[in-house]
């Protein structure tokens, strides 16, 4: 059975000789009453704050979890930004290199092309410079014989070793 305050201070006991002082007694008995209904009130209050602490702990074992959940996404999501970044790095560095391979090539290409071109270039003024020589040296002849025949007609020695020296010259320039 609980007992309330009401009920403490409704006790009544049997009076008997010789026992308690019933002022006494209904003193004491109000004064455990009183002290009973404190303890009544302050039991229903640390009640109320343990029903508000166990909301509070259920509330931030909730953020909690949420948090760890939100922790563990993202780190997830910068493991996986991180892989992305060095998947995209290599890409990079790949494409860089068959660019730089691309480029090497095309001037290797263009070295070897050019090489041509000049040897090309070289055999044909080689060939022009050959010509040149047979066509001055065929007309040196023609000048030598015009010479000879001017020579026994007026004899000058000067003229012919002047345009040979001349033609000479020429030949080399080329």
């Amino acid at each position: 059975m609980k007992l309330t305050p009401l009920d403490i201070k409704k006790q009544e006991f049997k009076k008997v000789m010789r026992g308690y002082d019933p002022v006494e007694v209904n003193a004491f008995m109000e004064m455990i009453a009183t002290e009973f209904t404190e303890l009544l009130k302050e039991n229903k209050d640390i009640k109320e704050q343990l029903i508000q602490n166990e909301v509070q702990i259920r509330d931030f074992r909730q953020m909690e979890k949420t948090l760890q959940q939100t922790l563990v996404q993202a780190q997830e999501a910068s493991g996986k930004t991180i892989e992305n970044a060095r998947k995209e790095g290599q890409l990079v560095v790949q494409e860089a290199e068959l660019k730089a391979n691309q480029l090497l090539d095309q001037a290797r290409a263009d070295l070897l092309r050019m090489k041509e071109e000049i040897a090309t270039l070289k055999s044909k003024r080689e060939t022009i410079a050959s010509r040149l020589r047979v066509l001055l040296n065929s007309e040196l002849e023609l000048i030598k014989a015009l010479e000879i025949d001017d020579a026994t007609s007026e004899s000058s020695p000067d003229v012919s070793a002047k345009s040979t020296i001349d033609v000479d010259e020429i030949v080399k320039k080329l």
